[in-house]
């Protein structure tokens, strides 16, 4: 039997989207916050109005209510809007609401009319075919303010491993992988939280097949750095993929982290 989509109230735009299987924990999130944090703080302290909306935030908003405590620390009028097509789970929220730093609404990629500078879309698209998950990069980064990003990807349960792509108006602009350095055998490990979009690509002859296969590589190569720790033997393993050419971006500051981001055009 087909889900039945809730529908705004009369006047709005219909909710577009199905419903996420809702599967939250705290700081499932945490480092793609980190990341926002550390590389969009100046998109935020522009905007005209520093609204960021969380989509799909699941059965519980507890990763939305994070998301607007670690931003406050940017801006302190930042506004969070938790937005979600389960109507249960936006009556469910409304306790966590504290208005107007942090509010829940029903909605989907239509991004309830709002106008944000940045959209959080994490664990929603897995759901979704290829085709219909670039429709909803389409759909919501057509309905960003002026100089907004779309931050969408996946990360697993706790938190460990997490990727995701950076979209403007004009299109997809880095992708994002970042893990907790220990818990990795390998960077490749990564390959199962690849966003929809690139997830089956993975294979010989597809640009991200190649980037993880070198990266794998250069892990293995700073194997020394092993005895520094795992994040040492990631940050230089980060920097013999940028000697080789590839366009990583951002600071060995982010790469310390367990982060690396590359510029799209070196994986699709």
């Amino acid at each position: 039997m087909a889900r039945r989509v809730p529908r705004l109230a009369a006047g709005r735009a219909r909710v577009l989207g199905l419903p996420t299987r809702g599967t939250t924990n705290p700081n499932r999130l945490r480092r793609v916050d980190r990341w926002i944090v550390g590389t969009q703080s100046a998109r935020l302290r522009d905007a005209v109005r520093p609204l960021v909306v969380d989509l799909g935030y699941g059965q519980r908003p507890v990763t939305t209510v994070e998301l607007a405590q670690r931003l406050a620390a940017v801006r302190a009028d930042i506004e969070v809007l938790g937005l979600e097509i389960d109507a249960d789970r936006v009556v469910a929220a409304q306790p966590y609401a504290d208005p107007p730093q942090l509010r829940f609404d029903a909605g989907g990629f239509e991004l309830a009319g709002q106008r944000p500078v940045l959209v959080r879309a994490l664990n929603v698209l897995r759901q979704y075919d290829e085709a219909a998950a670039t429709e909803a990069w389409t759909t919501m980064t057509a309905r960003l303010a002026p100089g907004g990003l779309l931050i969408e990807g996946t990360s697993d349960e706790l938190g460990r491993k997490a990727c995701w792509v950076a979209v403007d108006a004009g299109g997809p602009l880095t992708l994002t992988l970042a893990a907790r350095a220990g818990s990795l055998n390998r960077p490749s490990e990564l390959a199962e939280r690849l966003p929809k979009c690139l997830i089956h690509r993975n294979v010989p002859g597809e640009r991200v097949h190649a980037f993880l296969t070198a990266f794998d590589a250069a892990w293995d190569a700073r194997a020394p750095y092993s005895a520094f720790g795992p994040r040492q033997r990631w940050a230089a393993a980060v920097e013999n993929l940028l000697d080789q050419g590839w366009p990583v971006v951002g600071r060995s500051a982010r790469w310390r982290l367990g982060e690396i981001s590359v510029r799209w055009e070196a994986v699709s």
